[in-house]
């Protein structure tokens, strides 16, 4: 059978097609999504599906050869009427939801249409992923030209997994909810079961509209829809960093850069490069540069200003309009500013090849990158990688995300065109100790999380649960849930995983109003030395709770989500997993700041966890608190090694890696004959049903919970249902609610 495969789905494709002499020629596309996957496309086995371009002059023959071409490239061309690319994407995509998702409402036309078209070009790019696609197949479907497109492809294919990542900022929930089509476009990204973001504040945002819009409240990093859990996270794209590094000490590259240094005659080189498109603030750094010329006179003849402004999207009147500002704003520096010696602005209006942008990396001493608003800006990464000699300042707008990544840059405000000024300035006359120091933190971060780590990252996360093994329904009837663990018990012994708060006892306003009544600790005691079962606490408790409750019980104990083990009664208490001194020195303020605000709340202290209860608070500013405290938890914890989870009224922060699941990878490894069983409740469980063998058994408390195969109403179906496996295991015993109370039974508590 053929391996599963990739399919990457975007509107454009990673080559352009033209006709040269009458021949079909293929060129690579610019752009940063072809720039940053192609060459992970071009070591992989799958397809890449989209629009090549405006082939309407091409015969029959030429798109053929097009075609054949292609393919031969894991490429499926989607050939689209000129009417249809007209409406939806020089229409509505770029008309309507490309200024509103970079916050320029003002550039959304009042006559705005297209909506249809829209719509039925997206209905073109699910019905042609439909006809490509393998069962095993993961879909990643790309950027804000086919939103519509993870919840038609659900329709077409209802277990494939479907992964869409947003290229472009998600704004605001108050920015988001003046689309009209607002609704549509949120229920076609939540057909897919993985959403990624390059950054947490865009994240953020999604889940605000996901409340305010359709009325669901997202856990962290996950949403449920109907009966399926959407994953969200933020992923920031990377780029080729070893071939930007292997074109950097290119000699070719070298003699090149040297040679735009001659020609600059010892002036200090600026560099800006961007598509020409009004989100860039070309306009506004222009204006920068001609208040720094106008205040300090002497850079006149100091400073050469390149700006590469690649074409884009000529079609559209506002790009149009956008054009003749850039040029106007370029003359009136260069006939105010220029010398007998010297034409300060340099402005190239083209595409520049690989090489030339490499060389023009190296040649300049200050890169700015200053977006109004910008989803990553790989420019930024690219003039880091290039850098080799570690050196070069990069100055970079607060509104990239690439902003959250590059701490080596001198962060502005673009807007500020007078503190822009002041910044290009200070990068002007930046140490060189210091220029290379910040270079070289910018080269470590942009080297390791390159384009292949972004790749297998998302993929990762969206392969977790290959369509295969997907679960199914959860089975909610306790008679069956019985009878399936007493035929695995006898089929190979049980080995039993149990949550404990909200799954073997309800949830009390109190920790300690929660501890074990004796019946639990009879019942447990007697599964635990009834044949063919053993039995575990798995249990988000701090390990002095559980060893004070259970510790003479002969069970083994999982203490704070697993971090803390202990076999048996009498054995010492092992960690799994090691926990630096100062992992909590950022997130613990902000933790007691949030109690200190919301009456009714508590922190509690474990060994790799901070937990955030508001058990106790009013409900709904309790609940209210919660969510801020998540959204802030989010941007805050941007990528450091830990992770915000949501549990029953409340929030915890951990070491990333420190989960239940630890505890069934050990189970796995210790047991090599029977069946495990997990029964929990909440968010923290679902690691532990995930991390199990496709054999195991997972029962969800309360509600079905994602991986789990059965569904039990509350704590009291929990212990009916271990009652009558006990019952079952002790044949004559009598009925369970007897047989708890011998005093065999009590004498092991």
């Amino acid at each position: 059978m053929p391996s599963p495969r990739l399919l990457i789905v975007s509107n454009r494709l990673p080559v352009a097609a033209r006709l040269v002499d009458g021949q079909v020629r293929t060129t690579p596309a610019s752009g940063g999504l072809a720039t940053g996957l192609r060459p992970w496309h071009a070591q992989s086995n799958g397809l890449w599906i989209g629009w090549p371009g405006d082939v309407a002059r091409f015969s029959p023959g030429q798109r053929a050869e097009l075609d054949r071409r292609l393919h031969a490239d894991g490429i499926v061309p989607l050939h689209l009427p000129t009417d249809l690319i007209d409406r939806y994407y020089f229409g509505y995509a770029n008309r309507v939801v490309w200024p509103l998702f970079h916050y320029l409402i003002d550039r959304v036309p009042l006559d705005a249409d297209g909506w249809d078209a829209y719509y039925r070009a997206n209905e073109r790019f699910a019905e042609a992923v439909a006809g490509q696609y393998r069962t095993g197949d993961a879909i990643w479907v790309h950027d804000y030209q086919l939103m519509l497109v993870p919840a038609l492809l659900r329709q077409r294919l209802p277990g494939a997994r479907i992964g869409f990542f947003l290229h472009i900022p998600f704004p605001s929930s108050e920015v988001f909810r003046t689309l009209p089509a607002r609704r549509a476009l949120l229920e076609g990204l939540l057909g897919a079961d993985l959403i990624g973001f390059h950054t947490f504040g865009y994240m953020r945002h999604f889940v605000s509209s996901l409340r305010h819009v359709l009325g669901l409240e997202a856990e962290v990093d996950s949403v449920r829809v109907g009966d399926r859990d959407v994953a969200l996270g933020a992923f920031p794209m990377g780029i080729d960093a070893e071939g930007f590094a292997a074109l950097g000490d290119d000699p070719e590259v070298a003699a090149e850069a040297a040679a735009i240094r001659r020609d600059a005659d010892g002036r200090q080189i600026v560099l800006g490069v961007d598509r020409l498109d009004y989100t860039k603030g070309i306009v506004r750094r222009l204006q920068a540069i001609e208040h720094l010329f106008a205040r300090r006179p002497e850079y006149r003849d100091r400073l050469r200003y390149i700006q590469v402004a690649v074409p884009s999207r000529e079609r559209i009147d506002s790009y149009k309009r956008f054009r003749r500002d850039v040029e106007e704003t370029v003359g009136r520096i260069n006939g105010t500013s220029g010398t007998v010696r010297s034409v300060p602005v340099h402005y190239i209006h083209r595409s520049v090849s690989p090489k030339q942008l490499a060389a023009l990396y190296r040649a300049a001493d200050v890169m700015l990158v200053t977006p109004l608003r910008d989803g990553m800006n790989l420019v930024a990464k690219e003039f880091a990688a290039s850098r080799t000699d570690e050196d070069g300042v990069l100055v970079l707008s607060e509104f990239a995300g690439a902003a959250a990544e590059l701490g080596g840059a001198l962060v502005v405000n673009p807007y500020d065109i007078e503190g822009v000024a002041d910044t290009l300035r200070r990068a002007l006359t930046l140490p060189p100790d210091e220029r290379r120091a910040r270079m070289r933190t910018m080269r470590q971060r942009v080297t390791v999380y390159d384009i292949h780590a972004w790749v297998g990252d998302f993929v990762a996360r969206l392969g977790a649960r290959p369509a295969a093994a997907r679960p199914r329904p959860a089975v909610s009837d306790t008679a069956a849930l019985a009878a399936a663990l007493d035929d695995a018990r006898r089929a190979g012994g049980l080995h039993l995983l149990l949550d404990y708060d909200g799954t073997l006892v309800p949830f009390a306003r109190t920790p300690e109003e929660a501890s074990p009544d004796a019946d639990l600790l009879v019942l447990l005691g007697a599964l635990a030395t009834a044949p063919g079962i053993d039995v575990a606490i798995v249990s988000g408790r701090p390990r002095e709770t559980l060893e004070s409750w259970f510790g003479e019980l002969p069970i083994r104990l999982w203490a704070e989500h697993g971090f803390w083990h202990r076999a048996a009664p009498g054995q010492p208490w092992q960690q799994t997993a090691s926990v630096g001194p100062s992992w909590a020195s950022r997130v613990r303020p902000i933790l007691e700041q949030f109690t200190a605000a919301t009456p009714g709340s508590r922190l509690e202290t474990k060994t790799a966890s901070l937990a955030w209860h508001y058990r106790e608070a009013a409900p709904d500013f309790g609940a209210r608190q919660a969510r801020e405290l998540r959204m802030l938890l989010g941007e805050a914890l941007s990528n450091q090694p830990l992770e915000v989870l949501d549990g029953q009224m409340v929030v915890e922060v951990r070491r990333r890696g420190v989960s239940k699941a630890v505890a069934a990878e050990r189970r796995s490894a210790d047991v090599a004959q029977g069946t495990t069983v997990a029964f929990g409740d909440d968010r923290t469980d679902e690691d532990l049903f995930r991390a199990l063998p496709a054999s195991s058994i997972t029962v969800a408390v309360g509600r079905p919970r994602g991986g789990a195969s059965f569904v039990v109403e509350d704590p009291h179906a929990v212990r009916q249902v271990l009652s009558r496996l006990l019952a079952a295991a002790q044949p004559g015993s009598g009925s369970p609610a007897r047989a708890l109370r011998t005093p065999a039974h009590a004498s092991l508590v």
